[in-house]
Parts: C-alpha cells; sequence; structure tokens
C-alpha cells in the first residue's frame, strides 16, 4: 500500500530523474530510504555519460546497499524510482537484500510515452550442458571438506 509518506520520496525520485535531464543524462531517478524515510543514498541514470548499459539508478543503488548495509539493515529499506525497475536491476535488488521497492511510472506506462525505436534483438542460449564438469567448481567452493 502507497502511503503519502512514500508519495513525498517519490516526488524526490522524479525530481532527481529532472535534475538528471539538466546534466544531459536520461531522466531516471531513484533513492534509497530507511524505514524511518530517511535517504540514505540517491543515484540517477548516467548509461551514455559513463558508457555503461549497467548504470541504471536503481542497480546503482542496489550495489551501494549490498557494499555498505548490514544485510538486516537493507531488508528494512524502500527503493523508490522514477520508474519500474527493468529486469537487469530487478535482479540487482533482489541479490543485494533490499526491502521495498516503490515506483512511479510501470514499464507499460513507459513504453506509451516513449515507445522503443527498435527491437531488442534475440538471444540464443543453450544448455544446460557438462553438469558433471561444471559442478566441480561450485562443489568446491560451496561445500567444505
Amino acid at each position: 500500500m502507497i502511503t503519502p509518506a512514500d508519495h513525498k520520496l517519490l516526488r524526490r525520485a522524479i525530481g532527481i530523474a529532472a535534475h538528471a535531464i539538466t546534466l544531459s543524462d536520461a531522466p531516471y531517478g531513484s533513492l534509497l530510504a530507511g524505514p524511518d524515510g530517511t535517504i540514505l543514498a540517491e543515484a540517477h541514470n548516467t548509461v551514455r555519460r559513463d558508457n555503461d548499459i549497467t548504470a541504471h539508478p536503481e542497480l546503482k543503488l542496489a550495489r551501494w546497499a549490498a557494499r555498505e548495509l548490514a544485510p538486516g539493515t537493507a531488508a528494512h529499506t524502500t527503493l523508490y524510482t522514477s520508474c519500474e525497475p527493468c529486469t537487469m536491476c530487478a535482479g540487482g535488488i533482489v541479490r543485494s537484500g533490499l526491502g521495498r521497492v516503490v515506483y512511479a511510472l510501470s514499464t507499460e506506462q513507459l513504453i506509451e510515452l516513449n515507445p522503443p525505436s527498435g527491437q531488442w534483438p534475440t538471444v540464443t542460449q543453450d544448455g544446460p550442458a557438462l553438469f558433471d564438469e561444471a559442478r566441480t567448481p561450485i562443489d568446491a567452493y560451496y561445500q567444505p571438506h
């Protein structure tokens, strides 16, 4: 359930997105807040500037949280973001242990506002293969001797 306090922090994330445009960056902004609403960190999209396809603000904050916060602390944070996290960012958010995500625009709404100019290429994936060989380093790492 989205509360008036959530709206306030979402407006801040939208403000970060608006500020990104003034820096010639893409209009996406996020912030990470503690359980009391204190802003812990902020980020905006710097994909073009950094020439880095992973420089989404949600992933930057998930990485920051994983590095800087204890797991119990991260679990009580909320990520506020101007747009729904993409699948890359969603994976990072899950792995970082953040507790909640609140977003302003859904992916569908974003596509309505800014239809893609082309289609992402399809990447062929084949597997699994070589199970016994591939499990050797996994077993060595995760199973103590």
